[in-house]
């Protein structure tokens, strides 16, 4: 599990070739668009320069960028591969034709791992000789930032395959979980529906407005969040644990619950929530925030690891 090949080199791409080059892994990118690898490389150098300014890097950005080249061709990249991180088009059919090729191109023990957010192993897998080294490691954007990395096999996915991939992640630094299961969305993408849908139900039916809607997880879950799951939550915030707080709290979630249905985003309320978001935030600005964003989001890793050492 030496050697790296990332297939794709859009924003994705770009942050796994960092995320394993940081760790000490040569890594060989391939684009099949004309010139997209050497823009990536330029891209990528200043990415590690902002690592470096958080201290989240301790190699100069030059020694590590030494670890990352092109590669003049798919079966370049992947012959003496160990490990391909692929991030294609999110379109099954693309999926099928680019794992036809990396199953023909890569070593027999290659681990073929895709950064889909939303097509399961067995639908870009099935049929090919090498199904039983297909998975899916999909990280959270930007995932040379933000570690988490969901591990979902396919039912015929080797679990050798399984555990080397967790490894793997484990050892470049990320947090891998296991999707015990094959399910639509993953298990990130689905936290994430639930949230979202109730957010919209309630700026659409008029109980708040976005601003404040974005307050209460910014400055209330969102805190708590930052360094411990849902579960640790409630097992905290009663007295005897969490059948404690299922007793006390579990009949009113239900009863707040019930009857709730969801429906499709409509145009007319999709409008409203984008003319709040440009009053406090012009779409001109949208880059700019984007960059805020990622240096919020290095600080806050660089303060959880130093709280973590002091933990130990």
């Amino acid at each position: 599990m030496e050697k790296i090949a990332v297939i794709g080199s859009g924003l994705i791409g770009r942050a796994w070739a960092i995320v394993f080059a940081r760790a000490g892994h040569p890594v060989k990118m391939y684009d099949n668009t004309t010139g997209a690898v050497d823009k990536a490389l330029g891209l990528i150098d200043e990415g590690l320069g902002e690592l470096k300014n958080a201290g989240l890097i301790e190699d100069a950005p030059a020694t590590i960028m030494g670890r990352i080249a092109a590669a003049q061709s798919l079966e370049d990249a992947v012959g003496d591969a160990d490990y391909v991180q692929e991030n294609t088009s999110e379109k099954v059919d693309v999926k099928r034709e680019v794992y036809r090729m990396l199953d023909e191109a890569a070593p027999a023990h290659c681990i073929l791992a895709s950064s889909t957010s939303t097509i399961q192993t067995s639908r870009f897998s099935e049929g090919l000789k090498g199904k039983h080294r297909c998975i899916v490691a999909h990280p959270v954007n930007p995932p040379h930032v933000v570690p988490i990395v969901e591990v979902s096999p396919a039912p015929w996915t080797a679990p050798e395959v399984i555990e080397k991939t967790r490894a793997l992640q484990e050892k470049v630094g990320q947090v891998p979980i296991t999707v015990k299961k094959e399910v639509e969305g993953f298990i990130l993408n689905r936290l994430q529906a639930a949230l979202l849908l109730e957010s919209w139900r309630l700026v659409g039916e008029g109980y708040v407005s976005v601003e404040d809607l974005d307050k209460t997880i910014r400055d209330g879950l969102g805190l708590r969040w930052a360094f411990m799951g849902p579960f640790e939550t409630i097992d905290l915030n009663a007295p005897g644990g969490v059948s404690d707080y299922a007793a006390r709290f579990g009949p009113a979630f239900d009863s707040m619950m019930s009857g709730v249905e969801y429906k499709p985003w409509g145009q007319e309320l999709i409008a409203r929530i984008e003319a709040e978001r440009r009053k406090m935030m012009p779409h001109e600005k949208h880059a700019e925030r984007e960059a805020w964003r990622d240096r919020r989001l290095m600080a806050l890793v660089a303060h959880k690891r130093a709280q973590d050492a002091l933990d130990d």
